[in-house]
């Protein structure tokens, strides 16, 4: 069964230019769905629609086959989770505080969190290998520390499903990796439908059930990580030579860019 269904969907900022043509995909329940392209191909704003912070000029999103917009807000929240590339935090909460917001569509009216809120939030810092900071301030936090904590926010949510704008930004390769797994792990086991935008087509081809390729607002290639990470396909939309074989101990495509002569 679909989770998300996009229909032709097109949109453009104020300036009319088009950001994104005639885009039409689905993602299934319980798949982790990956995002590439170059910069500035649309994933992002792609990202933003389905978590309907943007409308679409034309076309539709359907969650569980019903328009995106016929559903609450609220509602919305409980279901869908949203990680941005970059959080911008003012106010100094500690770290607990900030994943503790991510109860608040379960909260119903309640003016202070629950025992089981404090406890899905432990947890999920946990996940994230930041419980060690639960009472740091959010403003002292390194970019990835701070990376890692936005993320266990959302997990706090509980969604049913979890969009991921750059969710590696900022991090070192070992707490990539790291997040990665505990996501592919809860996409596993819990059935969380992930759409993950990536820039690195290494980790999009090992984690993911499927691969949207966007260029130029359009859809390039849709399909499993050995139908859309080929040497055609990466030299076509981003314009360099790589060399694409099987990774020796995972068999996932294996992306490495051949240096100019």
């Amino acid at each position: 069964m679909h989770a998300l269904t996009v229909n032709q969907i097109s949109f453009n900022y104020r300036d009319g230019i088009p950001t994104l043509r005639d885009v039409s995909f689905h993602v299934e329940k319980g798949e982790f769905f990956s995002l590439a392209g170059p910069n500035g191909s649309g994933k992002s704003t792609l990202l933003r629609l389905l978590d309907r912070i943007y409308v679409p000029r034309s076309g539709t999103i359907l969650l569980d086959n019903k328009n995106l917009t016929e559903y609450p807000r609220s509602e919305l929240a409980r279901r869908i989770a949203f990680v941005p590339q970059d959080t911008a935090v003012q106010f100094p909460f500690t770290v607990l505080e900030l994943v503790l917001m991510g109860r608040s569509p379960h909260s119903r009216g309640a003016m202070f969190e629950s025992e089981h809120d404090r406890t899905v939030a432990l947890e999920m810092l946990e996940r994230t290998d930041t419980g060690h900071l639960a009472h740091h301030p959010v403003t002292m936090l390194s970019g990835g520390e701070r990376q890692r904590v936005v993320i266990a926010r959302a997990l706090a949510q509980q969604p049913e499903i979890l969009l991921l704008d750059e969710p590696n930004a900022h991090l070192d390769i070992a707490h990539q990796l790291e997040i990665f797994t505990i996501i592919k792990k809860l996409n596993e086991e819990s059935g969380l439908t992930v759409v993950s935008v990536s820039h690195d087509l290494n980790l999009a081809g090992a984690y993911s059930n499927r691969i949207g390729m966007l260029v130029c607002g359009s859809l390039a290639a849709l399909g499993t990580p050995g139908d859309v990470l080929t040497e055609a396909n990466i030299r076509s939309v981003f314009q360099t030579n790589v060399l694409v074989d099987r990774h020796p101990a995972t068999q996932s495509p294996r992306v490495t860019l051949l240096t100019s002569q």
